[in-house]
């Protein structure tokens, strides 16, 4: 086991392993470090055992090579799995500007990360960058959903143009026994939202929760995503009666 860092906005997901003891397993990617470090590590952690209403935790951290994405925070990891095998994938957030580019005015300023693709394999430690055309901006605090083979990124944040675009992008990862392919659509009917939270209510349904839409502006609405085979469908759900803590709080 390590020690695991109290980490602010890392990128987290839940991986089913394959043996009777990986399968609940939780991966963590990045955040803000204490320190306000950003880190580039990467966590595995799992339930050892269950005993009466204790739960024991095992983290591991594991170490990459090839191209491994640097440190940033409000960015996501998701699990796909094709052809009996499965991979990480990192994609978005913010990291701070290169240090030649650093003043002591400006030594904690932060930028977009380029809009690559990481596909990280777990098990043998190795990590790989796409580039894909489609994806020109890099995007923080989005939405991501995984389902399979299958990423949907919603939404998010690009710092260099202050905008929220209505994004809605479908990455799909074929692992094959040599190289992965990578390929990105982009699909009409996305939502303008950063920092969701998105909450996952059966097997091909999720719900998306808060955020905003502008850069002092809430969301009050919720969406409803429905997936059915390679089509997403999003629509707005009856607004809750919201209470005045959460009407007037950030």
């Amino acid at each position: 086991s390590c020690y695991l860092p109290p980490l602010r906005y890392p990128a987290t997901c839940t991986f089913k392993g394959s043996l009777e003891s990986e399968k609940q397993q939780y991966i963590i990617h990045g955040g803000k470090t204490p320190n306000n470090e950003l880190s580039d590590k990467i966590y595995v952690m799992s339930v050892v055992c269950k005993n009466n209403k204790k739960v024991t935790f095992r983290c591991t951290e594991k170490d990459l090579v090839g191209d491994v994405p640097e440190a940033r925070y409000g960015h996501s990891i998701d699990m796909v799995y094709s052809r009996g095998k499965s991979m990480g994938v990192v994609f978005g957030g913010r990291s701070y500007i290169p240090s030649a580019q650093r003043t002591t005015e400006k030594w904690n300023s932060v930028a977009d990360c380029l809009p690559h693709i990481f596909l990280v394999d777990l098990e043998f430690g190795c990590s790989t960058s796409y580039i894909l055309p489609e994806l020109q901006d890099g995007l923080s605090f989005h939405v991501s959903i995984a389902r399979n083979d299958t990423i949907y990124i919603l939404g998010g944040h690009s710092l260099a143009n202050n905008i929220r675009p209505a994004n809605l992008y479908r990455i799909r990862v074929d692992l094959p026994l040599g190289s992965p392919a990578v390929n990105c659509t982009v699909l009409p009917g996305g939502i303008s939202v950063s920092s969701a939270i998105l909450t996952q209510t059966n097997s091909d349904e999720f719900v998306i929760v808060g955020g905003y839409q502008l850069e002092n502006q809430k969301r009050m609405v919720c969406n409803i995503i429905s997936l059915e085979g390679n089509k997403i469908e999003i629509r707005e759900m009856e607004t809750p009666d919201w209470t005045p803590d959460i009407k007037h709080s950030k």
